[in-house]
């Protein structure tokens, strides 16, 4: 089996569990960092007088100089690396987001401690010359962190309009980074109340001259073999364009690219929280397949997606699949395909998506499904119609969490390492560790995506509202950091909760004709896939142990699930 060097971008599920899954759903083994070595937290500390909070401390970053001794540990081992540029030099993407007093040196030299780190890259590439290196780096969100070093989510709200506003266009580095406050007239725009603004761009700055430090010290010479940027929680306007771009022109001018975009070098475009998937999905297809390009096409059922802008992203729904399918290894065709991409955009087309998920199932067409009616969660009209279908059950990907950008990339990821895996694999034992890996994510992937994001989690959030501890905050503040605004009797409540949740919708995921108890059918997974033959693994057992699920984050927005399903 082969080995991944994996430096995720933070230990929440889906950027650690769900790629470590998704690796073994390809034949591939992911050597990561220890827990305790990339571990993030909010603030876990409240300053509080009686029921009045006065504020919060005390969160928790990666340690970045243990995760730069950690790769040059296990360089030797592996097979190729996947790094996160916020992981390696700040623990994470709260720790690049952390407001500074100081936004660092003149560029290149403009951070002794940053550079030492990102040079770990250098070196591991010079030593392994043949080993491909992937990196992921992201541009700094509008908004600040929340609940994190005693930021509130007014701090979060004024940050995001504050800087989703209109600035002066600049195409020159220093005047970027120098002109962050500029309105289009040129005019600085006014005090913030809730947050340092200056200490913001301060952290603006010193994160841009990173990413420049990636693309021109790293990228270019060659010591990245493939740099994915993503636009974190972005917006059509505001004081990120004139970074993606200044990113966009240098990939034309410095990397050979076109339109800002270089499929063999470097891509941008909004994600965050899926570009490990997507990455792992490059690295399995040029580890099992020497990069052959997967023909993938997509089918919209719904709007187009060149209509569509989401919120948090600046680039059309449509742009950003093409991109996603070139940081996957892929290339996008008309007909033929490898892959279809069943993209459902409207929820009165949910049954004619369904039926064409049940056709490709009996074509023996990959597939992957993206539920992009729902928002940040699973569509119910769109989810029980693809449950509804036997054929559901041997999908490659599927994914409706969070952004747009986030459920292509974790969609796409897992549908690209899956095919890379399936058309070249032959050991039965290899196959079959691998068809249970894939199964249980994707079982995963319908029971959070659904039955926790779209179902259970109100029933989280009231009672967690209906009892924060503090009466000078909102209550719709309470479930974004349950473990200091409810007491440790209503926490436990609420973990009981959602055991007690889960363990209900794991039993009634079970009985959907896409898993286990078909009426008329059987459900299968794709076992391997030999030219137009698919030799399939039927669902046997599907369990969620009671302990496992858990706020991993303190928060109701993510939650440790990780359930295992077995096939035969």
């Amino acid at each position: 089996m082969k080995k991944i060097l994996y430096v995720p971008l933070d230990d929440r599920p889906v950027n650690l569990d769900d790629v470590i899954r998704q690796g073994q759903s390809a034949g591939l083994q992911l050597i990561t960092p220890r827990r305790s070595d990339i571990r993030n937290r909010l603030d876990s500390v409240a300053d509080a007088c009686d029921d009045q909070l006065l504020g919060t401390s005390s969160p928790r970053f990666g340690r970045t100089a243990n995760i730069r001794e950690f790769i040059l540990e296990h360089a030797a081992s592996v097979d190729g690396f996947i790094i996160s540029i916020d992981m390696l030099v700040y623990g994470g993407l709260i720790g690049s987001r952390r407001l500074r007093t100081s936004g660092g040196g003149m560029y290149p030299e403009y951070d002794a401690d940053a550079t030492h780190l990102l040079d770990v890259i250098r070196k591991v590439k010079r030593q392994y010359p043949r080993k491909p290196v992937y990196v992921l780096d992201t541009i700094m969100r509008l908004a600040t962190n929340t609940f994190v070093e005693n930021l509130n989510f007014d701090a979060y709200t004024e940050a995001r309009n504050h800087m989703g506003q209109p600035r002066q266009p600049f195409t020159e580095f220093n005047e970027i980074i120098n002109g962050y406050d500029l309105s289009i007239d040129g005019t600085p725009y006014g005090d913030t109340i809730y947050f340092n603004k200056n200490h913001y761009y301060h952290a603006r700055q010193h994160k841009f001259k990173t990413n420049l430090y990636v693309l021109d010290q790293l990228v270019k010479p060659g010591y990245i073999d493939f740099l994915a940027v993503g636009v974190d929680d972005a917006k059509t306007e505001g004081v990120q364009i004139n970074e993606i771009r200044f990113v966009e022109n240098y990939i034309n001018q410095a990397l050979g690219g076109s339109g800002g975009q270089n499929p063999d070098r470097a891509i941008i475009l909004p994600d965050a929280d899926g570009l490990g998937h997507s990455l792992l999905a490059r690295m399995a297809n040029q580890l099992h397949r020497e990069g052959a390009k997967t023909k993938v096409s997509i089918q919209y059922y719904g709007p187009h997606g060149s209509t569509i802008i989401n919120p948090y992203e600046y680039m059309n729904l449509h742009e950003n699949l093409l991109r996603h399918i070139d940081i996957i290894g892929g290339q996008f065709v008309s007909e033929d395909p490898d892959m279809e991409v069943i993209a459902v955009t409207a929820a009165d087309r949910a049954s004619d998506a369904a039926n064409r998920v049940a056709s490709n199932g009996s074509d023996h067409q990959a597939t992957v499904v993206v539920d992009f009616v729902g928002g940040g969660a699973s569509d119910s009209a769109v989810t029980e119609a693809l449950l509804a279908s036997s054929c559901t059950g041997r999908i490659l990907g599927y994914s409706a969490w969070n952004t747009a950008g986030n459920k292509i990339g974790i969609s796409l990821g897992m549908g690209q390492a899956r095919y890379a895996f399936l058309v070249t694999e032959k050991h039965p034992a290899a196959l079959g560790k691998a068809v249970n890996a894939h199964g249980s994510l994707l079982f995963k992937r319908f029971l959070k995506d659904y039955y926790y994001k779209t179902m259970a989690i109100a029933e989280v959030r009231n009672y967690s509202r209906s009892h924060m501890k503090y009466t000078n905050l909102p209550q719709s503040v309470a479930d974004q950091n349950m473990l200091i605004f409810n007491t440790p009797s209503d926490f436990q409540h609420l973990t009981e909760l959602l055991r007690d949740q889960m363990q209900t919708y794991t039993d009634l995921l079970r009985t959907k004709p896409a898993f286990l108890r078909g009426d008329t059918s059987k459900a299968y997974n794709v076992r391997q896939i030999q030219g137009s033959n698919w030799s399939l693994a039927e669902y046997r057992r599907a369990e969620l142990d009671r302990d496992n699920p858990q706020y991993i984050w303190g928060r109701a927005f993510e939650i440790t699930l990780n359930p295992t399903v077995v096939l035969h």
